[in-house]
């Protein structure tokens, strides 16, 4: 859908410049933003590999592993159906510590992972959809991993995939509870920006911090009641 979106603005563009004798102008805001897009990357890889580079001694001095028990209440409060130590709990830490601190990019493979284990959680639940025919997950780079261990999946689980046929995944409440914590996550330091508007010569590029720390609290604060008012609504219609 964006890449329509983008196309459409980009002929308009087109259009409206020649319509108005400004062709010249678009050719050349194109090949001077392609050229700052390139400057843009080479500076955010800068920083990327910074911050990357200081999450990995965080974690390797023990100080993602304190700040993982510090949050693990949080966790326990957003996610009560996950069970305790189960392997979902340590990649969901990371990605919320990661967003905290602002290292958007170190909050990437943390989130895919937990993604991933929300995944294995709804096989071990004996969710169809998330069982292929021969017992395995679909989808999953643990595909030999079955709902009862290693082997094969139990008769009444592969019944109910036969039955249900090529049913399509939907997401778990755990998983939407994820994104949405991940999308609206509280940033202390907002590295991406701040590296944005160094970039384009802002006198002081971390005045934005209080304003962002606020705001990304407030919608925090938003995604967690709606969390927990989706959760509870969803509890009632299920007793019903």
């Amino acid at each position: 859908m964006l890449n329509y979106f983008w196309a459409v603005m980009i002929i308009i563009g087109v259009v409206y410049g020649a319509l108005t004798g400004n062709i010249g102008a678009v050719g050349e805001a194109a090949f001077s933003s392609a050229g700052e897009a390139v400057e843009l990357c080479f500076t955010m890889c800068g920083v990327m590999a910074f911050w990357v580079g200081l999450m990995k001694v965080a974690e390797r001095a023990g100080i993602v592993a304190g700040l993982t028990k510090f949050i693990r209440p949080f966790v326990h409060f957003m996610f009560p159906d996950i069970p305790k130590g189960h392997k979902a709990e340590q990649p969901i830490s990371m990605n919320i510590i990661a967003n905290v601190l602002g290292l958007g990019w170190a909050a990437t493979p943390a989130g895919l992972e937990a993604m991933k284990e929300l995944a294995q959680l709804e096989c071990e639940r004996g969710n169809p959809a998330y069982l292929s025919e021969n017992g395995s997950i679909k989808g999953s780079r643990a595909a030999g991993e079955i709902l009862c261990g290693k082997g094969t999946a139990s008769g009444a689980v592969m019944s109910a995939v036969k039955d249900q046929g090529k049913r399509e995944r939907v997401a778990s409440r755990e998983m939407c509870t994820f994104l949405i914590l991940n999308i609206s996550s509280l940033q202390l330091i907002p590295v991406t920006m701040i590296a944005y508007r160094q970039q384009y010569g802002s006198e002081d590029p971390t005045v934005i911090i209080a304003p962002a720390i606020v705001a990304t609290f407030a919608s925090t604060l938003a995604a967690v009641v709606f969390c927990k008012v989706m959760d509870r609504s969803k509890k009632n219609t299920d007793l019903v």
